[in-house]
């Protein structure tokens, strides 16, 4: 593979990365406020509407996880992709709660079970052993980069469709230029589809290489560092399903208007690619699970400290500075926490059954966390039911500072392991054949 094809080849990695979560992640972060308009949805019905898919999303990824290890990741990412695009159809004819929540079952599905462990597993190969972290670091600030392109495209869609005194808008004013939206990104999805199936290789799994799906699963079940991971992603992605809310907060916080509200987020966004990048070199030249350590401990520090920050007493200068720390945070451990797999040494060709487990547990925010903070933020309207989210945020910071700790103790613990050496540059696997299925840690 050329040096040029091989970042070809990342880019549209990262470009389907990003869009196969566009329609049913996108639509409501960046234009949380126009969204709530539009469908009439309270934050409580909406985080149940996510946690259908959440609920859907669960069960799809353990056995996407052992389909990943023995199907064509290119044939797997161009299906999801093109199914996950029509449902974007639907989605803009601006169905009731009923009909929403089936679809984002649907999504959950479509984005998951063909999709996410093949992304992971295909990036892991890229990285190789020792470029693990900017591996990662690139997919996710790439993918970041690609939210915030996108989202700036969709900004200014919605902004020429919208009159420019917000005051006199009509309800069918605002319900066009949010349907043209989601038809932007319904098309932006069948886009990425496209690409996968034009750059990204057909790779064909060695026979010898596949280890049979029971011995796969019941091998990754039975490692501590698997559920450490799992626990390290919850944390971690509470704080990212935190951001969605970070809309409504800028509009109780610094009295922002819905476009404004959408242009802030928007423009955090672009802390993701910075942030998820330079964590990821960073992570190459140190180790993962420290960095992710000393990220976890800005965030419980910043979280608590919006946890008890009242706005008329704070210069919003103090506010704005906090909120950027913790998007930077966020968005680096994010970048980052797939790199705790080739960390810990778990074997290639259980690398999407492991994602599948690691996805199953970590993932689960997806589920409860948007009903929560939902319920939170109406339960104490204003700044207050804000406050109660940020103080949630700063416990999950501290579990994930303990989880951290926990797997680099078990690692350390485990470096006689004599299955593993290490030679100049390189970490080479001098175990047994692949054939042999030795799936030691």
């Amino acid at each position: 593979m050329t040096a040029g094809y091989r970042w070809l080849y990342l880019f549209c990695l990262v470009f389907a990365g990003e869009l196969i979560f566009s329609l049913p992640f996108h639509i409501t972060r960046f234009f949380r406020p126009t969204f709530l308009e539009v469908f009439g949805f309270s934050n409580a019905e909406l985080g149940d509407v996510f946690a259908v898919y959440g609920v859907l999303a669960l069960l799809a990824y353990f056995p996407g996880g052992a389909i990943a290890d023995h199907f064509s990741a290119r044939k797997l990412m161009s299906l999801s992709l093109v199914a996950t695009a029509a449902g974007g159809v639907m989605m803009a004819q601006v169905p009731g709660f009923w009909v929403m929540a089936m679809l984002f079952g649907y999504w959950g599905l479509t984005t998951i079970l063909l999709f996410w462990a093949a992304l992971i597993k295909v990036t892991r190969e890229w990285g190789g052993a020792i470029k693990q972290g900017s591996a990662f670091g690139i997919l996710d600030g790439g993918r970041g980069f690609i939210a915030a392109m996108t989202a700036s495209v969709a900004v200014w869609l919605l902004a020429i469709l919208l009159p420019a005194d917000l005051e006199t808008l009509a309800p069918a004013e605002r319900e066009y230029a949010l349907q043209s939206v989601i038809y932007f990104y319904s098309f932006m999805t069948l886009l990425a589809a496209l690409l996968v199936w034009l750059i990204i290789a057909d790779h064909k799994t060695n026979a010898e290489e596949r280890v049979p799906v029971w011995l796969g699963m019941t091998t990754v079940i039975k490692k501590p560092v698997v559920w450490l991971q799992a626990i390290i992603i919850i944390c971690a992605y509470s704080a990212y399903k935190a951001l969605d809310n970070y809309g409504l907060y800028a509009q109780v916080a610094f009295n922002m208007n819905e476009l404004e509200a959408a242009e802030f987020v928007k423009n955090g966004a672009y802390l993701r690619p910075v942030a998820a990048i330079i964590t990821g070199f960073i992570v190459d030249r140190f180790v993962a699970s420290r960095i992710i350590v000393i990220f976890f401990a800005i965030l419980a520090v910043s979280y608590a400290l919006l946890g008890f920050a009242s706005v008329p007493g704070f210069a919003i200068v103090y506010l704005y500075t906090n909120i950027i720390i913790t998007f930077v945070t966020v968005f680096g451990i994010r970048g980052v926490y797939f790199a705790l797999i080739e960390e810990t040494k778990i074997k290639g060709n259980i690398t999407g059954t492991a994602v599948g487990l690691i996805s199953v547990i970590g993932f689960t925010p997806e589920i409860y966390f948007a009903s929560i903070a939902g319920r939170l933020i109406d339960a104490a309207p204003g700044i207050a039911g804000h406050q109660h989210v940020f103080l949630m945020l700063a416990g999950f910071a501290v579990v994930g500072i303990l989880a951290t700790v926990f797997l680099a103790k078990i690692k350390k613990n485990n470096t006689g392991d004599p299955a593993l050496r290490i030679k100049g540059d390189e970490m080479k696997q001098v175990s047994g054949p692949v054939k042999d299925w030795d799936l030691r840690v």
